[in-house]
């Protein structure tokens, strides 16, 4: 297709009466991609131009996003190419506020790969003016003809006028965005906090005084101000998610949000919509745009529950997300950037499933920066009256009734319990306890317990407790040495490393 320079307006007073009308006509938009098309079909009428260069400042990744538009042909708009601040003419006029006249694009070699591309597209002339409000520098705009020697310094008040026009419509553009998406984050946010409260165990603290549990908090002391990525690792209700949330309540981050998804409760097949969110029609069934657990937990903490399973094709992009802090939603090209410090937690042994091909080692590494490990509710026994004692007052006051006592015989054959599902397991029994009793004494099923207790009454642990034992044993006659001749694995038989798998699997520490 042949393409000619449009024709300016005869006179001055034509030319500001048409630059007038542009203003009031692209003052309307609301969005970037329209103001684009009526940007290319207005602007030739007040100006000498086959392109325009609409460069706008990415402050997320600190480059120049380019869309060009070609001004005969409206619809070929290319939006999204990024172009270095160092080695672009936007880039040096959106620094220095100063406007760039190349009279002749041959002779320009101050950007060559630039200026060659303009050359295969027949640009011969060229000039760069920023685009700038009374309050921010949003970039620079350019024109382009196919002609040498089209713009001169006679034209640069015009094009001045020219270009405020149009930053004044791109800020409004933009400020609308802005608005637009935070208010459609503010109401995600809302319905999640809603939804949040409805489904929160309304825990009010963490309750024991064991030294295991001391040192899992003096942990959280430590690491809670920075923005450290922390796995947390222990069994099945063993409180972890409390111990996620003490590390954001004593963060900087106390006042934003704290997003938490369990990686295991939802499909593989709509876990990256959760996490990133994605567009309208992106997939079959996506009806409207969805906003991800990321982007909720922007400046705040993302906890991710059960990391451990997430699928090795999703772990890729979570590892970049972690690394560069930016993703696409699903059925987007358009790059996000957020600040977000990510707690992850699991039940699983990731160093083994590294070892096994199951889990991403780069992605482990990144995880595993600052690990806490949470202990079982039978390595702290003296914490069980206490946590016994809280649940009862918790649900006798929800239900209305009157439990001042818990008789000895029922503390002390909780407190021999072994609670293979910890926390929750105990929660679990004490609120349907309250429900049994009839007066002021906490009535316990123990029928249940006994079934399932007889073993370490009987003076026969489990298996895992048989093996702790006996590995923990192994550990304190080696001085807790664990490789060499000398050392615990040689005693119990093992590789070193099959034996360190299995020191972090249990929850041994050497203050055990």
């Amino acid at each position: 297709m042949e393409r000619h320079s449009a024709s300016p307006c005869e006179t001055l007073a034509e030319q500001y009466q048409a630059l007038l009308d542009v203003a009031e006509a692209i003052s309307v938009h609301r969005d970037l991609h329209e103001l684009c098309r009526d940007l290319a079909q207005r602007l030739p009428r007040v100006l000498r131009v086959n392109f325009v260069g609409l460069c706008l400042h990415d402050p997320g990744r600190n480059v120049m996003r380019l869309h060009t538009l070609q001004a005969n042909v409206p619809a070929e708009i290319v939006g999204g190419h990024e172009e270095s601040i160092e080695d672009s003419p936007s880039g040096l006029v959106w620094q220095t506020q100063q406007p760039l006249l190349i009279s002749d694009i041959a002779s320009e070699h101050r950007w060559p790969k630039i200026t060659h591309l303009m050359q295969e597209d027949g640009i011969n002339s060229f000039c760069c003016m920023p685009l700038t409000t009374a309050v921010r520098r949003l970039g620079a705009i350019g024109f382009a003809s196919l002609q040498k020697g089209v713009y001169g310094e006679a034209d640069m008040e015009f094009l001045q006028q020219v270009s405020k026009q149009v930053a004044v419509a791109v800020d409004n553009v933009l400020a609308y965005q802005q608005i637009t998406e935070l208010k459609d984050k503010l109401t995600k946010e809302k319905l999640y906090l809603e939804d949040e409260i409805r489904t929160e165990h309304n825990f009010e603290e963490i309750i024991g005084e064991s030294a295991a549990l001391k040192r899992v908090l003096k942990q959280v002391e430590v690491v809670a101000p920075t923005d450290s990525t922390v796995l947390i690792q222990g069994e099945t209700g063993t409180g972890k998610e409390l111990i996620a949330r003490a590390i954001h309540s004593l963060s900087g981050r106390r006042e934003r949000t704290f997003v938490k998804m369990n990686c295991a409760a939802i499909p593989t097949g709509l876990l990256e919509s959760e996490l990133f969110g994605h567009e309208r029609g992106a997939f079959t069934g996506a009806i409207a745009q969805k906003i991800g657990r990321f982007e909720l937990a922007h400046q705040g903490t993302l906890f991710l529950d059960e990391v451990g399973d997430i699928s090795p094709d999703l772990q890729s992009k979570l590892l970049r997300v972690l690394q560069e802090q930016d993703f696409e939603r699903l059925g987007s090209n358009r790059t996000i950037h957020v600040d977000v410090r990510l707690v992850a937690a699991t039940n699983r042994d990731l160093a083994q499933m590294v070892a096994d091909k199951q889990f991403r080692s780069d992605l482990y590494y990144r995880l595993n920066v600052f690990p806490v490990v949470v202990p079982s509710l039978r390595e702290r026994p003296e914490d069980i009256p206490l946590l016994v004692r809280y649940f009862a007052q918790k649900y006798a006051r929800r239900m209305s009734k009157r439990v001042d006592t818990v008789p000895s015989e029922t503390m002390a054959m909780l407190s021999k319990y072994h609670w293979p599902g910890n926390i929750r397991e105990l929660e679990n029994l004490i609120e349907r306890s309250v429900i049994l009793s009839q007066g002021p004494d906490l009535h316990v099923p123990s029928g249940e317990l006994k079934i399932t207790a007889s073993g370490p009454s009987n003076g026969v642990a489990t298996l895992e407790a048989a093996e702790r034992e006996h590995i923990l044993r192994a550990l304190q006659e080696a001085h807790w040495v664990i490789g060499g001749p000398s050392g615990a694995a040689a005693r119990l038989g093992m590789k070193r490393t099959t034996l360190q798998s299995k020191i972090r699997k249990l929850g041994i520490s050497r203050q055990t």
